[in-house]
C-alpha cells in the first residue's frame, strides 16, 4: 500500500487510534514510515513535557534555519534576544554540493515538503498549547472551585427530645460568608429554621428554612462568627411567630 496521508502520522503521533489495521501495520514495517511517527512522537513528547527552561538556540542554527527558508543573513541576525548585541553577520556559507538523491518509493514534490514540515510545526504546537493549557485550567480549576475556603465547621449534635446529628461548615465564596447544615430530614409537625446564636445564648440570628436534608445560608455581613459560634436548627410551628419557638433538635459551636 501508499504511505499514508501526514495527517494521519501526524495523529497518530498525537495518540489518536487512527488508519485502521493496514495502516498500523505498514507503519510498523516501512522505515520510512516508522522514522517520520518517531520523529513526530519526539516532537510532541517535547511538547507536553512541561519544561519551563528553554535554551536559546545558536547562532548557527539560525543560519541554516535562513538558508533553508531562503531568508537573507541580515533576517536571521534579528532573531537575538532582547538586550543581546547582534553578532557581525558571517559571510554567506558556500553551499557544499548535494548528494545524488537516494530512491524512495514515494518522492514529494518541494510544495508538499513545504506543506508537511508545516504541519509538523502545527502539530507540535498544538500538543504543547493543549499542555500548558490544560495546566493552567487545572490549576484554575483548583484555586477558583464553587466550593469556597472553608473558615469554620461544626459538628451538629442532638438535643433531649432528638436523634439527629449533622455537620454544618461556613465557607467565604466571592467574598460572601456561606453557612451549609447537612442534616438528615426527620419527621415533625411543623418546619426547621437555621439559626446563629451567641456563645452566651442571649442574642440570635435566623438565616432561613431548611427545607430537605441540605440547605446553604448566606451569614448577613458584619456578623462575628467568633462571637455567634453556635449553629442552630430549630423545630418551628407554623404560627407566624418569627420568635425561636425552644425547640432545638441539634447545635454545634463553629470552629
Amino acid at each position: 500500500m501508499t504511505h499514508p496521508d501526514e495527517e494521519v502520522l501526524a495523529l497518530m503521533a498525537l495518540g489518536e487510534d487512527v488508519g485502521g489495521p493496514e495502516v498500523r501495520d505498514h507503519v510498523s514495517t516501512c522505515a520510512h514510515c516508522s522514522a517520520e511517527l518517531a520523529s513526530l512522537r519526539r516532537v510532541t513528547h517535547a511538547g507536553r513535557s512541561g519544561a519551563t527552561t528553554l535554551e536559546r538556540p545558536s547562532d548557527a542554527v539560525w543560519t541554516r534555519i535562513a538558508a533553508e527558508l531562503g531568508l537573507p543573513e541580515t533576517e536571521a541576525a534579528a532573531t537575538t534576544a532582547p538586550g543581546e548585541i547582534p553578532a557581525e553577520p558571517s559571510p554567506a556559507p558556500v553551499p557544499a554540493p548535494s548528494p545524488a538523491p537516494a530512491p524512495s518509493p514515494a518522492p514529494a514534490t518541494a510544495p508538499a515538503v513545504s506543506r508537511w514540515r508545516r504541519r509538523v510545526v502545527w502539530v507540535a504546537a498544538a500538543s504543547f498549547v493543549a499542555g500548558i493549557g490544560g495546566t493552567v485550567l487545572v490549576q484554575n480549576l483548583g484555586q477558583d472551585a464553587p466550593g469556597g475556603q472553608v473558615l469554620a465547621s461544626a459538628q451538629l449534635q442532638p438535643l433531649p427530645g432528638w436523634q439527629a446529628e449533622g455537620e454544618a461548615s461556613v465557607r467565604e465564596v466571592d467574598g460572601r460568608r456561606l453557612l451549609t447544615v447537612d442534616l438528615p430530614d426527620v419527621p415533625g409537625e411543623g418546619f426547621r429554621e437555621v439559626w446563629l446564636i451567641d456563645t452566651d445564648l442571649q442574642r440570635l440570628v435566623s438565616l432561613g428554612v431548611l427545607a430537605g436534608s441540605e440547605g446553604e445560608f448566606e451569614v448577613p455581613a458584619g456578623l462575628d462568627l467568633a462571637e455567634f459560634a453556635i449553629v442552630d436548627v430549630s423545630e418551628e410551628p407554623i404560627d407566624g411567630n418569627p420568635a425561636h419557638s425552644g425547640d432545638s433538635i441539634v447545635r454545634g459551636e463553629l470552629a
